[in-house]
């Protein structure tokens, strides 16, 4: 009498509604983490630039690709915008995290640079001003970034970089490479100074910036992945800014990645030492 009685065995019309109730759980969750993941990606493109500025001697071109999986979008951007003393100021950067937060985190970074830099011309004091005001709203997300000064008088880029990935240089002399800029903190950690770095245009070429998503990922680490844009760049100087972009956003196809990725290209004439 003290046997416990066996358990009663599902019928399979008890199995099939077991069944129907998870299958309409689960298609709920995919619901909603689609609508999720298509909301990041409309903010996304949204905050971009619908176009980037240009002068005589200068083309400009972007790209921007959302993560394969779908999972990744919101933590890359660009941007490009002139400046009240007649130069040019670009950004390229990344965002710690994804999603929508990545995504509306990165608009009050690109927003607060803008403004930041209608009241100053130095990159190191934009990108540190831009760090204060996010250290200011005491957001748990961080980013990477570069900031561009490009002055088409002096012919010349100024650069200020925060954590972000090095960027990838040639001429068509036939000199080519990584910039060795010093940089700081990434944004959002600490209060931090920013160096600037000079780069003179002497010569026809490009500077391209990208992100972490367009040369690393499981297929091969940083190193190879810059080594390889620094190749496909010196090959194709006499490229347009457009066919360029192209050309190393295809770069991102070979790492693997999961990651967002986005590039961006400053294709110059040169400007010859005393040149106006």
């Amino acid at each position: 009498m003290n046997r416990r009685r066996p358990r009663r065995s599902a019928s399979a019309e008890e199995l099939l509604t077991t069944l129907q109730q998870l299958t309409a759980r689960a298609r709920h969750e995919v619901q909603l983490h689609q609508a999720r993941v298509e909301l990041a990606e409309a903010l996304q493109q949204d905050l971009l630039p619908a176009g980037l500025p240009s002068l005589p001697g200068l083309q400009t071109a972007a790209r921007y690709s959302p993560a394969r999986s779908g999972l990744d979008i919101g933590g890359d951007w660009y941007d490009g915008f002139p400046l009240p003393d007649g130069t040019l100021g670009f950004a390229i950067g990344d965002v710690q995290g994804h999603d929508v937060e990545a995504a509306a985190f990165m608009g009050q970074i690109r927003i607060g640079m803008r403004a930041i830099a209608a009241t100053t011309s130095d990159p190191g004091e934009i990108v540190g001003r831009t760090n204060d005001l996010l250290l200011s709203i005491d957001s748990t997300l961080l980013a990477t970034c570069t900031f561009v000064r490009f002055d088409p008088r002096a012919g010349e880029l100024r650069t200020a970089r925060a954590g972000h990935v090095s960027a990838v240089w040639a001429t068509t002399d036939g000199r080519s490479g990584i910039t060795q800029d010093a940089g700081g903190l990434p944004l959002g950690v600490a209060a931090e100074k920013y160096p600037v770095t000079r780069h003179r245009l002497t010569a026809p070429g490009a500077f391209v910036l990208v992100t972490d998503g367009v040369v690393e990922g499981p297929s091969f680490p940083i190193d190879e992945g810059l080594d390889a844009v620094v190749r496909l760049v010196a090959a194709r100087t006499s490229a347009s800014a457009e066919a360029l972009a192209d050309e190393v956003m295809h770069t991102a196809e070979r790492t693997g990645h999961q990651d967002d990725a986005a590039v961006l290209v400053l294709r110059h004439k040169g400007f010859p030492v005393g040149s106006d």
